[in-house]
């Protein structure tokens, strides 16, 4: 009995250190978290101006003139064959399904790709995905674990650059990201951002008439970069927010899940006592029966 009773205390001190270290986390994350939603919620009318300028000032006879708004023919028609996947993971675990989503949406998409001929080339961004593609046997061409949960423009600048570059070059088709869609701290599904070429913007039924200095082609050599690169970076930032998201949520649970484990334990080893406490009193009870017969 006794020792039955220091294996229960023994476990009910785990769970205890267990449910502090997961309450920890829960706490840092739920801190981080609200950093994370600032920036996405200052990223994102940037992107929705950036993609109404964009559809006020292309037009079709523009979109032949720019590499970045043309798309090229599949490569059984003698395009490009090679086609780029972003995938943007965390760098720790401990978030649940956060990033097994994000990789199962990286490898449909690369199925997809490879189904219409292009060679993938995979870009991780975050050690897990980095990881995970690596375990398969996929090298990614660029392996990011140094952006973190706080991207910044420049690391977007940096990404984007190279891209761009092989792109116009011609020797991408394709450029896709996948990332997290934060919705909420409980909502954050992987989702695919078609990056190159860029999507052609919804084109308005009455134009603003704007008066354009210097050209229409001058602005659109600026602006286009600048979307591709707004493009990746609200993806970066939305990942991290949907990091620290699904982090909190799944330390949440674990601290649920010890806080009723060790409430059960502690029951256990309270019948237990109790019970040893009982035997004990029945056995100086019978000895003293014993006694006086």
């Amino acid at each position: 009995m006794a020792k039955a009773s220091r294996a229960l205390l023994r476990r009910i001190r785990t769970v205890q250190n267990t449910r502090r270290i997961t309450k920890t986390m829960e706490l840092v994350s739920a801190s981080k978290l609200k950093r994370a939603t600032d920036r996405v919620a200052a990223a994102r009318p940037y992107a929705e101006a950036l993609r109404e300028v964009l559809g006020d000032l292309v037009t079709p006879d523009l979109v032949e003139r720019f590499p970045l708004l043309r798309q090229p023919p599949p490569p059984a028609k003698g395009g490009p064959a090679r086609a780029a996947v972003l995938l943007a993971t965390s760098n720790r675990g401990l978030a649940g399904a956060f990033n097994a989503n994000l990789i199962k949406e990286a490898r449909r998409r690369i199925a997809a790709l490879e189904a219409e001929g292009y060679t993938v080339d995979v870009y991780a961004i975050g050690k897990k995905g980095a990881g995970y593609f690596r375990y398969t046997g996929r090298k990614p061409v660029l392996d990011r674990q140094d952006i973190g949960d706080r991207p910044t423009a420049a690391h977007a600048t940096e990404l984007a650059a190279p891209l761009i570059e092989a792109y116009v070059r011609g020797e991408l088709g394709r450029v896709e990201f996948v990332h997290a869609n934060y919705r909420s701290a409980l909502s954050t599904p992987p989702v695919t951002t078609p990056v190159l070429p860029v999507p052609a913007p919804e084109q308005k039924g009455h134009k603003p008439d704007y008066l354009l200095a210097p050209s229409a082609e001058a602005i659109l050599s600026e602006l286009l970069p600048l979307y591709v690169q707004n493009t990746i970076y609200r993806g970066l930032a939305e990942t991290a927010a949907g990091e620290h998201g699904a982090r909190r949520t799944a330390m949440k649970s674990a601290t649920d899940n010890a806080t009723d484990l060790m409430n059960l334990l502690r029951r256990t080893y309270n019948k237990q006592r109790q019970a040893g406490i009982t035997q004990e009193i029945s056995e100086i009870v019978g000895g003293a029966a014993a006694l006086q017969g």
